[in-house]
This record gives structure tokens, C-alpha cells and sequence, in this order.
């Protein structure tokens, strides 16, 4: 693939003429298209899959908003400064607050938007806490799956007459000074170049988790792991921002996870620790409190031997995971294994059956371990179920410095007047690591930011 580049305009100028252009079509892309649409605006996203999907589409598609009418149906009081307030203990308040407002204060309006204007189904999950989260409020489709997230959005597109190419790749932002004038783009099929120019450019095409180069030199310390995320996140946001004196922020900044069945590459709802599971080494020992987030969660399993876990539950918190499709294409293709005994469960994982036995043994009923970690409720009961996983990388959380309107800011001063950012390709509000990321902030951050995005004329 070529590498993305800046350039001047075209001096013969372009092939065809657009309002607002949108490079990606995931969440963010497709909610800024509604969002420009209904300003009037003439839109085209651009989109180098086949389809619309993303990374979006590997997640569980949950969004977390506060203060929503579906929050107040379920009984949960919660306020859009709880939300900040526990997105800045999260990452130890290395984010920008106005940011972090901005983006906590607009996401019941964006859940309310969706659902009122385009009937997109969402309810809240109410049968477990996310860490992190003071409040329930996560907020997905029925089968809890961001394919089914993505398949709204574009059908709400194509309904609001969106025009949506795809196998187009975006390879050079044409700009001069801090005026963008629009993209050359590569048809991924035959290889054959148009260009398309514009009055603004949102730029939604993700981060830079699927480029092994700029992971090893940003993150190394998740330079091992499995790559989760989307292949075509390749970083062009932060290559042409780079080029084109753009501020760039928390390049060290991602989301892990440290659940993924391993050899089956199917995530493992975090629900399963939530709600009591627990995680052993191939010594059958546990390792660190897996109550502190799934994004921490990937290194520490990548720091045990191979790199591998067991993750242990039980029949009633399998019947809390079975409403994620992934856990029941986890169950479907043999992932989770049910053993009636600890013998038995220790026999099928090849772990040391007598310190597995001692290990269960050892978990407060209702209580703090070793580790830090709170049990409370019911202990693990036979039946045992069980999968073998390990530590993943799903995106990156650094990017395009933007400011609450999701126009990137300049590295010098000022901004860039007709070019903005949302999603994986700004940089969002998980601190400069792993720990600092609260469950739902990838799509919080796109959907919010595509949201203005795309309303800002």
C-alpha cells in the first residue's frame, strides 16, 4: 500500500466537487453523514472496504452515554459529570477536560438522536457493571455486536440517500497552509486514481493498530500481541497530520484486551469477570486483580508464560455472556469448554489439578484477596466452564489533536478551518496507556465526535 502524503491541490483542479467529504465508514463516518445530511449538506463517504465495517464491526457495539431517557425507564440516575468524573479517574486525568465535557455531555444526545430519528433499537445493559463505570450505562442493539451497530448506521445512510463508494482509499490530502481542498483516492480493485475535492474533510478512518511499524515504535509493550482490530488501520490521520503540521496527541495511548479465545480469535465478553470469573496461568495461580479493566487485562496475560490464561466461570455467568453473540460463537465453535469437576476442568487445560483446586478454595466468598480484588456474590459452582485466551490489541486511542467542535488543531497555533477528526482517528480521552481506558471510549469518541463533526457547517 502507498504510503499517505500531503500535496498542493491539483493544478487542473478536481474530478468531481463535494461539500463535506468523509474518509471511513464506521460509526463515526456514518453518524457525521447523517449528521451532515440532515444540515443539507452534499456528502460522500469514501470507504476502502468492500462494505462498511471497521472496527466498529469487531466490537460488542456498546456506547456509553449518561443521562439517557432509557438510563432514567431502568431507574439509573446518572449525570454527564459522573461520566467525565470517572473517565478522568480512569486515566489518572491526563485528559483534556473540555474534551472529555464535550464528549460526556453529548452522548445521551447522540443515543436519543439515533433512536428518535432512526430507530436504532438500543437498551442498556443492566445485569452487570463495566469497570470503571459508576453507573450502567452501556448501550447497545439487541444482540449486543457492533456488526449489527454498523448494519443500522449504513441502512440509515442508504434510507437518508447518503452516498456512500467504497474500495476507494484515500492516499493524498491535498492541502495549502491550514486550507484542506480535498483527497486522491485509489480504487483498491484496479488501482485507478481519481480525485475528489471538498468544502470540509472529516477524516474517520481509525487508527494505526494494523501498521506493525508504528505500533512497535509507540507501543512496543503491545508489540507481541494479537492484532484484533482492522487490518486497514494503517495510520494515514496521524501520517498526514504529521505532514501537515497537525498537533498529535497520546500516540502511546490504546485499548487491549485481555480476553480473547485463543486459537479461535473470539472475544470473551468481560462480563465473565465481572460477575465472578477469574483468570489462572498455566500454573493454575492467579495472577493480578482482572477486575481492573479489559484494556490492562492484555498485558497482564501476555506477561504469563506464552503469553496464555485460563479464564474460569460458571453456568450462571455463562447465561449472563450468552446475550453477546461472541461469547455464543465462542460456545458454538468449541472455545468454552464445560467440565463437570475442577479434575476434570484442570485435565482438558493441562493444568496442575491440585493447585487449581487450591486456587478456587482460596477466593473470598465476600471479601478482598491478595490482589486487591472484591469478591461478593455467589462463589463458582459446578458445572466449571472455561477458555483458554490471550492478551489482543483492538485500536489505538492517540491521533489528531481536536478541539470540542472535532476541528484538528494546528501543532503551532490556530486550526485547521475545514478539516476535522472523530473516532480512532483523533486522539480520544484514555489517557497515554492501556489503564486509562474506560470501557466504551472508542465509540463514545466516535459517535459523539462524528456527530459534530458533521453538524458543524
Amino acid at each position: 500500500m502507498t504510503d499517505p502524503v500531503t500535496a498542493p491541490p491539483p493544478g487542473n483542479g478536481f474530478d468531481i466537487q463535494v461539500e463535506t467529504l468523509i474518509v471511513g465508514a464506521g460509526a463515526c463516518g456514518l453518524v457525521a453523514a447523517l449528521a451532515a445530511t440532515e444540515n443539507h449538506q452534499q456528502v460522500l463517504v469514501i470507504e476502502a472496504d468492500a462494505i462498511p465495517a471497521g472496527s466498529t464491526s469487531l466490537s460488542a457495539g456498546l456506547i456509553p452515554a449518561a443521562g439517557t431517557s432509557l438510563q432514567a425507564a431502568a431507574g439509573i440516575q446518572d449525570t454527564s459529570a459522573l461520566f467525565a468524573a470517572d473517565i478522568q479517574k480512569k486515566a489518572n486525568n491526563e485528559n483534556d477536560p473540555e474534551i472529555v465535557r464535550a464528549l460526556t455531555d453529548g452522548s445521551a444526545d447522540v443515543i436519543e438522536w439515533l433512536m428518535s430519528r432512526y430507530w436504532l433499537p438500543f437498551s442498556v445493559v443492566e445485569d452487570f457493571d463495566y469497570p470503571g463505570h459508576s453507573r450502567r450505562r452501556m448501550h447497545g442493539l439487541p444482540s449486543r455486536s457492533g456488526a449489527e451497530l454498523i448494519n443500522a448506521l449504513r441502512t440509515a445512510c442508504e434510507k437518508a440517500g447518503v452516498d456512500i463508494i467504497c474500495q476507494r482509499r484515500a492516499t493524498v490530502l491535498h492541502h495549502e497552509g491550514k486550507t484542506v481542498y480535498g483527497v486522491t483516492v485509489t480504487n483498491t480493485v484496479d488501482n485507478s486514481i481519481e480525485t475528489i475535492g471538498c468544502d470540509r474533510l472529516i477524516l474517520a478512518c481509525n487508527g494505526f493498530g494494523g501498521n506493525r511499524r508504528m505500533v512497535d515504535r509507540y507501543m512496543p509493550g503491545i508489540s507481541q500481541a494479537v492484532w484484533f482490530g482492522h487490518s486497514g488501520n494503517q495510520g494515514e490521520a496521524v501520517k498526514w497530520g504529521e505532514q501537515m503540521g497537525a498537533s498529535v496527541k497520546q500516540l502511546g495511548a490504546y485499548q487491549g484486551h485481555g480476553n480473547v479465545a485463543h486459537p479461535h480469535g473470539i472475544l470473551i465478553t468481560w462480563a465473565v469477570i465481572m460477575e465472578g470469573g477469574i483468570q489462572v496461568n498455566s500454573n493454575a495461580e492467579r495472577f493480578w486483580d482482572e477486575t481492573q479493566g479489559y484494556s490492562e487485562a492484555a498485558r497482564a496475560v501476555m506477561g504469563q508464560p506464552d503469553g496464555i490464561a485460563v479464564t474460569i466461570l460458571d453456568e450462571r455467568i455463562a447465561r449472563i455472556a450468552r446475550q453477546f453473540e461472541d461469547f455464543k460463537m465462542a460456545e458454538s465453535a468449541g472455545a468454552v469448554v464445560v467440565a463437570e469437576s475442577l479434575a476434570e476442568l484442570a485435565g482438558r487445560f493441562g493444568l496442575p489439578a491440585r493447585h487449581l483446586a487450591q486456587t478456587i478454595k482460596q477466593l473470598p466468598q465476600d471479601g478482598v484477596d491478595e490482589f486487591g480484588r472484591h469478591f461478593t456474590g455467589p462463589s463458582l459452582q459446578p458445572p466449571f466452564y472455561a477458555v483458554r485466551v490471550t492478551g489482543a490489541l483492538f485500536h489505538t486511542q492517540g491521533g489528531l489533536e481536536v478541539d470540542v467542535t472535532g476541528r484538528v488543531v494546528c501543532a503551532e497555533q490556530g486550526v485547521f478551518e475545514n478539516l476535522f477528526a472523530g473516532g480512532g482517528a483523533a486522539c480520544g480521552v484514555s489517557g497515554s496507556g492501556d489503564a486509562g481506558y474506560l470501557s466504551g471510549n472508542g465509540l463514545l469518541s466516535a459517535v459523539v465526535f462524528g456527530y459534530k463533526c458533521g453538524s458543524r457547517l
